[in-house]
């Protein structure tokens, strides 16, 4: 394989076998819609600095691109901690639409065999006064100078030591707002973002994906629990501040805004969004601390490099948790997430399935048909057939499900999260 590199580990993808995958979501932020033919150039940086357009795609009427195959570093190159070279390739992206703002984000990850996706947010031209905005990704943790987390304890005070008033159960929330800065810092702005999505963007800031499946689950339910630890605590709005957690990694968890993430760890977080670590006669999720571990040692935390070697040697999630936060830690679900009509039905629904939670999918499914035109209507006669599982399969390909036809956790949630989101913007329009 000829790869070439610059001494500061930029790779330069037309010089390399290795493939990643790359697909886009284009929306109108105002009415949440889908954008059908907006125009994605993929551009790609050579050797003399110069910005080169290499792939020029059309959304279609999901407002999703088609995937396409771009240049990648060698896969081993984010297998090892011991490396020179950057692991990802970057790709700049310009997404343009009439009647809408231009969008550039610059420095879209690529791993080798992995699939990065980017959600596209465009402002309408009448609602903005810039005709461009750009948006610079930071280097992932893994890769660029972060500074380390300042150590907390894991279990923290709560009433009658503190006086705040905290949750009297753990909830997942339905949006958290990063602050994207130090906590003292007021000039940095602060962001609402979906939960499940602050969680993959976290993940897919913090970790590689192409990491062991125990692994990355092992870290992913550690970010949940630093995080529903963060919204429990009520930690910084207790201090007085008007946020949930922020985007330094000194105190939090690095958040970068616009970034792309990654379909292994989006399929990982669907599943596992509303569990948690904790430990015996504590109410709290434990506060999971963590280190790269091999910059930045932490005996007493998880090591993110020595969580990969633990999956690497097949260790179970469960038992890669164990090895860093105590043998007697256990994980458990949250009994309430926000925002949801109604909860899991405890069952996977599937062809031949009948009742009331089979109405609520059919009636959600086709009012979210109507910003997704591409997901057939059903009848809402809470019957599962084969046309309900049509419609359910093509909702799982747009938004990067398991493409079973079968309504499993992931898929009940998803479906939920986007139906609130049509029927809230209906109401709005």
């Amino acid at each position: 394989m000829n790869v070439s590199f610059k001494p500061d580990g930029r790779y330069f993808g037309a010089q390399a076998r290795d493939k990643g995958v790359l697909q886009a979501s284009v929306f109108d932020i105002n009415i949440g819609k889908p954008v059908a033919d907006a125009i994605i150039q993929i551009l790609e940086r050579k050797e003399n600095g110069e910005e080169t357009v290499i792939e020029e795609l059309r959304t279609d009427n999901s407002g999703q691109s088609p995937e396409i195959e771009l240049n990648s570093p060698p896969v081993d190159l984010s297998l090892q901690p011991e490396t020179e070279v950057k692991p990802y390739a970057e790709y700049t992206l310009r997404i343009s639409r009439s009647g809408f703002e231009t969008k550039q984000i610059d420095g879209v990850q690529i791993f080798s065999d992995s699939t990065a996706l980017q959600n596209v947010d465009l402002y309408p031209l009448e609602s903005t006064e810039n005709p461009t905005e750009e948006i610079i990704i930071k280097p992932h943790t893994l890769w660029g100078d972060f500074p380390p987390k300042i150590p907390e304890d894991d279990v923290k005070p709560l009433p009658p030591e503190t006086g705040f008033v905290v949750l009297d159960q753990v909830v997942i929330p339905e949006y958290i707002v990063v602050h994207d800065g130090a906590p003292d810092d007021n000039s940095a702005p602060n962001y609402y973002i979906l939960y499940k999505d602050y969680i993959k963007n976290v993940a897919s800031s913090e970790i590689y994906s192409t990491w062991p499946d125990a692994t990355i689950r092992a870290n992913v339910l550690a970010i949940i629990s630093f995080t529903l630890n963060r919204v429990f605590t009520e930690w910084y709005r207790s201090k007085g501040k008007n946020f949930t957690i922020t985007s330094s990694t000194a105190y939090d968890h690095a958040f970068f805004f616009g970034r792309n993430y990654f379909k292994s760890i989006s399929n990982i977080v669907d599943e596992v969004f509303a569990n948690y670590i904790t430990r015996p006669g504590i109410r709290q999720p434990l506060f999971t601390q963590y280190c790269d571990g091999k910059r930045v040692t932490c005996p007493k935390w998880m090591s993110q490099w020595g969580s990969k070697t633990l999956g690497d040697r097949g260790y179970s999630t469960i038992d890669i948790l164990r090895n860093y936060y105590g043998s007697n830690i256990y994980l458990t679900g949250a009994s309430k997430v926000s925002g949801v009509p109604s909860s899991y039905p405890g069952t996977n629904l599937t062809i031949g399935s009948r009742g009331n939670a089979v109405r609520t999918i059919q009636n959600q499914l086709n009012a979210i048909s109507k910003n997704y035109p591409a997901i057939p209507k059903v009848v809402a006669d809470g019957v599962y057939g084969a046309k309900t599982a049509e419609s359910v399969k093509m909702f799982q390909k747009i938004f990067g499900l398991n493409q079973t036809g079968i309504v499993d956790y992931p898929t009940w949630y998803k479906i939920s999260d986007v139906y609130v989101a049509v029927t809230k913007l209906a109401e709005l329009t």
